[in-house]
């Protein structure tokens, strides 16, 4: 370990709530400050090739880079809406961020209120979705790509100035939905209020969902038929109580490890669930975290956390890898 390394800040604790947290994390594990200075950092995701994560400042409308050797850079700015002046937009940046096979970057785009690919090398962006049934999306917000290639995604409204009350939205509800590799889109649930991030399960059965509501904020869990639709929905985790108790943050983005347990940013940081839905261990930044992601070897777990990214090595293997 370089001395550089050695002399990063740390933040935060570990709260271990169960012995089960022991394969998880180590007892001297780290959070490591690895840069800060962002309006609300998110959507961070490891490119293997050239071992660097990139990650958003939805506000800013930046999206940045980050590596061990080149610390922090702007990677591209606008990330999102790169138009004329307009007021329509709270947050105009990208957010969520996802892989597909051929290694291009696949973009939940708030200022183009669409599914955007990004060329990694090129920097060449084109639109994979934008509308369903001719009406323009709110704001996509965090999306999780199937090994087939299919998409599921969100469609909350805060990219919106006004959110819900924004002149400009035009569906009438905050949507998940299924992008098909045959390009038919279908709607997995349109009831939820503010539906957030997404991910699925290691064998792609369950769809889990966070829903970013003060009035209910919740972790959805969907069971998914041979089609991709769910085949039933429950609660699979309630942060009502975390969050009454003060816990900074609500439900947002998430990730999971090959074991299928979930790590899912909540009040209070980023929340470790056991697959059977039991809380065993809270990554404690001390502020909202928004976002996390696996890279490096596949055992570095990333947070974006407001105005910081950060790091901390865990014992599990992230699913991606």
């Amino acid at each position: 370990m370089s001395a550089e390394v050695a002399a990063r800040p740390t933040l935060g604790s570990i709260r271990r709530l169960s012995p089960a947290l022991d394969a998880v994390i180590a007892p001297d594990a780290r959070i490591e400050t690895l840069a800060d200075g962002f309006v609300w950092s998110e959507g961070p995701v490891w490119v293997k090739e050239g071992r660097y994560l990139v990650f958003s400042d939805v506000p800013a409308n930046i999206m940045y880079r980050w590596s061990e050797q080149d610390g922090k850079s702007v990677f591209l700015s606008p990330s999102g809406y790169d138009g004329p002046p307009t007021k329509i937009f709270r947050e105009p940046g990208s957010n969520g961020m996802a892989l597909d096979a051929k290694g291009d970057l696949l973009v939940c785009n708030h200022g183009y209120r669409a599914i955007t690919k990004l060329d990694l090398k090129t920097k060449a962006r084109s639109v994979v979705v934008d509308r369903y049934q001719g009406k323009r999306f709110n704001s996509p917000n965090d999306l999780a790509v199937a090994k087939s290639g299919a998409i599921y995604f969100t469609d909350p409204p805060y990219g919106l100035e006004g959110l819900d009350a924004s002149p400009v939205k035009e569906l009438a509800f905050n949507g998940v939905y299924l992008l098909r590799t045959d390009g038919s889109l279908a709607v997995v649930d349109d009831k939820l209020t503010f539906p957030n991030g997404v991910a699925l399960s290691p064998d792609e059965k369950r769809l889990y969902v966070a829903v970013s509501d003060p009035g209910g904020p919740v972790i959805m869990a969907y069971d998914l038929g041979a089609d991709g639709l769910p085949t039933s929905r429950q609660v699979f985790f309630d942060a009502a109580a975390l969050h009454k108790a003060g816990g900074p943050g609500l439900p947002d983005g998430m990730c999971l490890d090959t074991e299928g347990r979930l790590y899912a940013t909540g009040p209070g940081g980023v929340l470790v669930i056991a697959p059977a839905g039991d809380l065993i261990g809270v990554i404690e930044t001390g502020g909202p975290i928004a976002n996390c992601a696996f890279g490096e070897d596949g055992r570095t777990l990333f947070l974006t956390a407001d105005k910081t990214l950060a790091r901390v090595r865990l014992k599990t293997t992230g699913l991606v890898w």
